[in-house]
């Protein structure tokens, strides 16, 4: 099957309690799942632009997305039904104390449609997720960036 490239970059936006933000996505042709923030980059935008694009169209968040910290080539099928190779570039965001509250007033009418609840979720809250989520080893990365790596 003949695969669409897709530059994307992803936020794991955390909380003062080390917890990473996800998404829940309904698609009405597939199960449930939950993701990180982001989404693809517009054409001329480098990945950093388009991660701090994306973090305050869908979290109301306006923050520098700082230095890459993964990297990640993925297969999927969008929620749009296009079949993909995505070049997925992760950026960690830090909020302060008290700074949590997420506005989802940016989200376009897909994602209004698709992404109706979020939750802030710790390594071991993953591990027990009976929802798939993605990028899959999430719980290995929470635990990297706990222990300073």
């Amino acid at each position: 099957m003949a695969r669409v490239q897709r530059p994307a970059a992803r936020i794991l936006l955390l909380d003062e309690a080390g917890r990473v933000l996800l998404f829940r996505f309904d698609p009405p042709d597939r199960p449930p799942f939950w993701c990180t923030p982001g989404g693809a980059v517009d054409p001329g935008e480098s990945y950093a632009d388009a991660a701090r694009r994306e973090l305050a169209e869908e979290t109301g968040i306006a923050a520098d997305p700082g230095a890459e910290v993964a990297r990640r080539r993925v297969e999927f099928v969008t929620i749009e039904g296009v079949p993909v190779m995505a070049d997925e570039r992760y950026f960690v965001v830090r909020l302060p104390p008290g700074a949590a509250r997420i506005d989802t007033g940016g989200h376009t009418a897909l994602e209004r449609q698709l992404m109706r609840s979020w939750r802030w979720f710790d390594a071991a809250a993953l591990e027990a997720a009976e929802e798939p989520f993605f990028p899959v080893d999430l719980p290995d990365m929470l635990r990297a960036f706990a222990s300073g790596v």
